[in-house]
């Protein structure tokens, strides 16, 4: 990693128990950084003005150098974050009735090559700190124009596998659950994996109360390679094993991630052979029409098709939605992310 522009510490970096001052000031630093997403250290309007000024010459509130907002016509919005070295990550703000998301990254591009994937595309550049993972929540929210707490949705599907940036990544969920950082609802948490055992397993010893999502996108290893080049590393029956030991252990239903791709995992029978899959599992499965990108190697499945992919699976009684993606217009939609500004 290359020198940052900024060297100073950040502060998103320190546990809320941690922060620079002493008793009340502690709390109200937190408030300002958690409760109201001040973007400063003069924004902290109720510390002192030596303090502020102390602080702001040794601590850094924001991660990023530069920012760009690219705005969809569905209402999602996606950020183009500068990072301080210079590297760049992204993050998609979505709101609902009732309810505000946001899809955060956990690196700088990503490992796995998957191949419908226009991040997997990039390559790996690194992994991004528990701050910068936290920060984009934060930054988002401030853009919005409303508290970081308002945000009650977050789900880790951006760029990078989180569960090979495991302890930056743990750090923050345990910031976004901590009462005096953001508060959330683990239940609220969604951390989604191409299926690394090892991080299955360390997530169920951890019990942080978030949402396991895999995406699987192939019931079969034949296909999966062809889908995911590094699944050659892990069978599908190892990332069962794990999946089913994670459900055993925390008792919480598991988020099946599937990618419709045209005349390669939308056959009846993968349909039937994913189905024996879940048997036993409390799980829900999503099926995610293919968003396209230039040089992509793949055509998406037909609405038709992925109707009757999704009736097969109903019909044998595997729970069953279609995804279908927000900010396509803007590449913020699933597989999209690829730090490209849009036309």
């Amino acid at each position: 990693m290359s020198t940052p522009a900024d060297p100073r510490i950040p502060v998103l970096g320190l546990e809320p128990s941690a922060l620079p001052a002493e008793g009340f000031r502690r709390a109200q630093i937190a408030g300002w950084l958690y409760k109201q997403g001040v973007r400063d250290w003069e924004g902290m309007s109720n510390l002192p003005r030596a303090l502020r000024a102390e602080l702001a010459g040794r601590y850094r509130v924001s991660e990023f150098a530069e920012v760009t907002p690219f705005a969809s016509k569905d209402g999602s919005v996606k950020y183009l974050y500068t990072l301080w070295d210079g590297k760049k990550t992204e993050a998609v703000y979505m709101p609902y009735a009732g309810r505000r998301t946001i899809c955060v990254s956990s690196m700088v591009g990503c490992p796995a090559g998957c191949t419908f994937c226009a991040t997997g595309k990039m390559g790996f550049g690194r992994n991004l700190t528990a701050a910068e993972i936290l920060d984009q929540i934060l930054f988002a929210a401030h853009h919005q124009g409303h508290s970081p707490r308002e945000i009650r949705n977050v789900v880790l599907m951006g760029m990078g596998e989180p569960l090979l940036n495991l302890e930056h990544v743990f750090t923050a969920v345990r910031r976004m659950l901590d009462p005096e950082g953001l508060a959330m609802s683990p239940r609220r948490i969604t951390l989604s994996t191409v299926g690394i055992p090892r991080g299955i397993y360390r997530l169920a010893e951890e019990d942080l109360g978030v949402r396991l999502a895999l995406s699987l996108h192939a019931p079969d290893d034949e296909t999966r390679k062809l889908i995911i080049p590094t699944a050659h590393r892990y069978s599908l029956e190892e990332i069962m094993m794990a999946v089913r030991h994670y459900y055993a252990k925390v008792k919480r239903r598991v988020t099946f991630e599937y990618t419709m791709l045209k005349g390669l995992n939308d056959h009846p029978w993968q349909a039937r052979a994913l189905a024996k899959h879940l048997e036993g599992l409390s799980a829900h499965l999503n099926l995610i029409p293919w968003n396209p990108w230039e040089g992509a190697p793949h055509q998406g499945t037909s609405k038709e098709q992925i109707l009757k992919f999704a009736a097969i699976l109903e019909g044998l009684g595997v729970p069953t939605s279609i995804r279908w993606s927000r900010g396509r217009d803007v590449g913020a939609a699933c597989g999209q992310l690829a730090l490209k500004q849009p036309a």
